[in-house]
């Protein structure tokens, strides 16, 4: 599983943060890291993964099959 991150439209909420840690976190100027860019989604980190991209209010997360 990967994920796609539209960043521009990220406004920071954190909510991706709160829901899977391990993938995602925002920087001290609420910018968002995304730990697999590029890259899969390890499985023990999907269902998380997943949560956080249905939390996200401004939909800048899609996971891509």
């Amino acid at each position: 599983m990967k994920i796609s991150v539209d960043y521009p439209r990220c406004e920071g909420h954190g909510l991706c943060a709160d829901q899977a840690p391990d993938v995602f976190s925002l920087d001290d100027d609420a910018e968002l890291t995304y730990r697999f860019e590029g890259t899969v989604v390890p499985d023990e980190s999907r269902p998380a993964a997943r949560a956080a991209v249905n939390a996200c209010p401004v939909a800048a997360l899609r996971v891509l099959t």
